[in-house]
């Protein structure tokens, strides 16, 4: 991923009001690994329940609020983040919904997916076995996680941009 400022950052949601926005706390930019992310995602230190995520679509930066909801599936139950498609104990995925785009989202229109709670798909994705003769290649593994990943968040993206 390419790098972003926080004016790219902040110039970039589509489907956030003006005072949400200027709520919005920003992770430490500085440490962030640039190279081994899709997207930038994290949750607001001040709002928990609130999550952005920020990746480059077409050339461009884009962003999308996304709010987490208030239960969680019961202990013992395994779950499967949507975008990145990592099993994992229930509790660490977290159904989010996004407000869509325009006036939808302002009248109240959103879409849900399952997300990672933490936001750290781009982590998950690069946890692979060693090298073997059933895996020559870890790197074409992550490659091709990677893309799977961006496919299915430009899905929802798409889903938060529709009208209608």
């Amino acid at each position: 991923m390419q790098a972003l400022t926080e004016a790219q950052i902040r110039e970039s949601f589509t489907n956030i009001t003006e005072p949400e926005l200027e709520r919005m706390t920003l992770p430490g930019l500085h440490e962030i690994v640039w190279e081994d992310r899709e997207f930038l995602g994290w949750r607001d230190a001040h709002a928990i329940h609130r999550g952005y995520i920020v990746y480059w679509r077409g050339g461009q930066p884009i962003g999308l609020l996304i709010k987490a909801a208030g239960s969680h599936t019961r202990p013992g139950i395994s779950a499967m983040c949507t975008l990145c498609r990592t099993p994992r104990p229930g509790v660490q995925v977290t159904l989010f919904t996004a407000p869509r785009a325009g006036q939808a989202g302002i009248d109240g229109s959103t879409v849900g997916t399952y997300i990672c709670s933490d936001l750290g798909c781009s982590n998950l994705i690069r946890i692979v076995p060693p090298k073997s003769a059933m895996l020559p290649d870890p790197g074409a593994l992550i490659a091709a996680r990677a893309e799977g990943l961006t496919t299915r968040l430009d899905s929802f993206t798409q889903s938060v941009l529709r009208v209608g």
